[in-house]
């Protein structure tokens, strides 16, 4: 590959298969840890969203910064968001008293509004094209909302009846149209990366609550903070041993 090209890979991972599981637990790992500060530890939602959010302002900037896909920078940012999301969206839902009907269209609407600013801005939201500064401010204040509206909507879902493994069954279900819509269909690839993207999050929110919620709530009552050690673990072991490479940049296929 020549200077030339490298120069406009994305800073984002390819799309594979690998990307998808570790994004999954990802999610799964905000909802126990951003559950393990706000509420086995008793930090409350407001002051675990500030916590968290430093930690990710702080590894977005450096996401910005560097000059090539750095796959444990990348992962690390995603778990801040994921964890951040979860707390905010407790604290808009449960503290402020939206819940979780109007916090989920609220954020619903915040990231259809990041998209179409996206778009309108750069002309695509498509995340290959992830490789410039503007691009990467409205990526990731996009997966900011979009993490954090996943939390509203597991627990919507969740709290509507299904409970938490039938809302996790919902939304596998989801993506696995998705998915098949991907391979099969010719809807636009870019619209459905950002459908399987946002339902990943609530996917995991569910998942992450049937782990660790009391057993009369309808989950499994495991530890909050080992699990979140179980995830983190597994998700440093995926990083390290399925192959992590950017994705290319449209502008390198011309």
């Amino acid at each position: 590959m020549n200077a030339e090209r490298a120069e406009i890979l994305s800073k984002v991972p390819a799309l594979t298969l690998g990307f998808w599981v570790i994004k999954i637990l990802a999610t799964t790992l905000g909802e126990t840890g951003g559950d393990a500060l706000s509420m086995t530890y008793d930090f409350g939602y407001l002051a675990s969203s500030a916590i968290f959010v430093v930690p990710l302002i702080l590894l977005v900037i450096a996401q910005i910064r560097a000059q090539r896909f750095h796959p444990f920078l990348y992962w690390a940012t995603i778990i801040a968001s994921t964890t951040a999301g979860t707390t905010m969206a407790d604290f808009a839902t449960r503290s402020i008293g939206i819940g979780y009907p109007g916090g989920s269209l609220l954020l619903f609407g915040a990231v259809l509004a990041c998209l179409l600013a996206w778009h309108r801005t750069l002309g695509t939201v498509d995340v290959n094209s992830v490789a410039s500064p503007p691009a990467e401010g409205f990526y990731w204040l996009t997966i900011t909302f979009s993490q954090t509206l996943g939390t509203a909507l597991g627990d919507w879902v969740a709290d509507s009846g299904p409970g938490y493994l039938g809302g996790a069954v919902i939304f596998g279900a989801a993506l696995t149209v998705i998915a098949a819509l991907y391979f099969r269909s010719r809807v636009s690839h870019v619209a459905l990366f950002w459908s399987a993207f946002i339902l990943t999050r609530p996917l995991g929110a569910t998942v992450g609550d049937f782990l660790d919620k009391p057993i009369a709530k309808g989950g499994l009552d495991f530890s909050r903070p080992l699990a979140s050690l179980v995830l983190a673990a597994a998700i440093v072991a995926l990083v390290v041993l399925l192959p992590q490479r950017p994705g290319e940049h449209p502008a390198s296929k011309a």
